[in-house]
């Protein structure tokens, strides 16, 4: 298949507001795709490279050649380089890159050209959503949507079920199971301003503590264990306490979901930026798999019990079952909230662990208002601030135009250790400066706490969050999992 092709379908599916029209624009292309090719065009169409990131920064995508006259790059060229380009290291490397990256668009026409800039730049926003993205895989592939979505949960990698999908259809999806070793979406969390609130959506729940830390998910295989982040990423090595705890655990495979976080001698929880750098506990509260059955499907309260029956209450999250006991479960937020934690989770007794979704069986109480931002551009700081890149300008995702919405800015809560790895971290996301500003990729995600929002005229989301200060940076979150600007509004209305 040819490049032109991805892009001609790229800008159909940039010009369509209709979910249904995006889905079969995708659809027809996928299915023309063929094998080896399919994960390569989803992945690309979604906005991302199957390698992550190849070392192609903003700064060498500034001058592009001449256009070629006629399109000739198949995807199969296109994912060559990008192997090429991403395996260069060593002396010498950055001039391989520039020359590979040179070559390559050199064979690219206009259209193409825009595409890899926009790709390679993060800058990619055609709405081609997870949603819209895995509705299309479906349809190409002529099997369920809800058989892509399990897949998707089991696997983590859209662009790797799309592959399966297609071409092994679904026989293949259905051999796509929880393996240990692999790490699956995590299951997610709604929110309620109350706990009463909460049990009113889950029906008879357990309510246990909300840490405030990284969310991990534990594999152990015999004398093997790796440590995942919320985002699939391999953390193993950063975690040597999570890592001994789980070999001390009376079993011999499973797949584990918890919290990583450092604890004071007093027993209240470090900062959660501070955390990162000190020597993190897990705690765990639930569990997926245990020495060869597979416990997705089963209820919390199942799942609850045969945790406990391997891991020791000090490495398990507090919780009590309230059943529909609104007082029951407003004193264990109390109890949260005086050691210093965040709140508390209301999860539903009967549910099923549902990996990668957010639905009504998990629901968040916390005490003050905090979602997770995506920093869209940053300002220089002035006085004891000159030099460092100081005020953040804070967006939220907007599932409708997959992009972000501004929607204000802050430069508290910053620690000077924080400013000056911020610095650095959004020096290196730059795609470029008007004045005193700096505008960076949309990827790093910060968590921010705020005391409400109020309506504003000098923002485009026609809202503004008020004393907002920065709790901390979330290196485990990408930018398609910061909250959306609907959350907001929502708060909106109620303050």
């Amino acid at each position: 298949m040819l490049l032109a092709e991805l892009a001609l379908t790229a800008d159909a599916v940039r010009s369509t507001s209709g979910r249904t029209a995006k889905v079969s624009a995708l659809a027809e292309l996928l299915q023309r795709t063929a094998a080896g090719e399919t994960a390569a065009v989803v992945a690309w169409l979604s906005g991302v490279l199957l390698q992550r990131q190849i070392g192609v920064g903003w700064a060498a995508l500034r001058e592009l050649p001449e256009p070629a006259p006629d399109a000739s790059l198949t995807i199969a060229d296109v994912r060559t380089a990008f192997d090429r380009i991403g395996a260069s290291a060593g002396a010498g490397s950055q001039s391989e890159r520039r020359g590979l990256l040179s070559g390559l668009l050199a064979r690219a026409t206009a259209d193409e050209q825009a595409l890899l800039r926009g790709l390679l730049s993060g800058g990619l926003r055609q709405g081609a959503l997870e949603g819209v993205m895995a509705d299309a895989v479906a349809r190409a592939a002529g099997v369920g949507a809800s058989e892509v979505r399990r897949a998707l949960f089991l696997r983590g990698d859209l662009a790797a079920v799309a592959e399966v999908a297609l071409h092994e259809g679904p026989g293949g999806l259905a051999a796509i199971r929880l393996q240990v070793g692999r790490p699956v979406l995590p299951m997610l969390a709604g929110s309620a301003s109350d706990v009463e609130g909460a049990l009113a959506r889950t029906g008879p729940a357990a309510v246990e503590w909300k840490l405030d830390g990284l969310r991990i998910q534990v594999h152990r295989d015999g004398k093997d264990v790796g440590v995942f982040t919320r985002s699939l990423d391999d953390w193993t090595a950063r975690m040597p306490g999570v890592v001994t705890a789980a070999l001390e655990l009376p079993l011999q495979t499973a797949v584990l979901d918890g919290e990583a976080l450092a604890l004071r001698d007093d027993g209240r929880p470090h900062r959660f930026q501070d955390s990162s750098r000190m020597p993190l506990q897990p705690f765990l509260f639930d569990i997926l798999h245990l020495d060869g059955a597979d416990l997705l499907d089963e209820p919390a309260s199942e799942r609850a019990r045969v945790l406990a029956a391997v891991a020791p209450q000090t490495m398990r999250v507090p919780r009590a079952e309230v059943g529909e006991d609104v007082a029951a479960g407003e004193a264990v937020l109390r109890d949260a909230l005086e050691l210093g934690h965040e709140g508390v989770m209301v999860k539903a007794l009967a549910d099923p662990y549902a990996a990668g979704r957010r639905g009504t069986g998990w629901v968040k109480v916390k005490q003050a208002h905090t979602l997770d931002l995506v920093v869209l551009a940053v300002e220089w700081g002035s006085g004891r601030r000159q030099g460092l890149l100081s005020n953040l300008h804070l967006g939220a995702r907007d599932p409708e135009t997959g992009g972000f919405v501004m929607l204000g800015k802050t430069f508290k809560g910053m620690t000077d250790l924080m400013l000056a790895w911020q610095t650095e971290a959004l020096l290196a996301l730059e795609t470029h400066r008007e004045g005193h500003v700096v505008y960076v990729r949309p990827e790093l995600v910060v968590e921010i706490a705020f005391d409400g929002v109020q309506t504003s005229t000098r923002y485009p989301g026609g809202m503004a969050l008020r004393f907002a200060r920065v709790k901390g940076y979330r290196p485990d979150k990408r930018a398609s999992e910061a909250d959306v600007v609907d959350a907001l509004r929502a708060i909106h209305q109620r303050t």
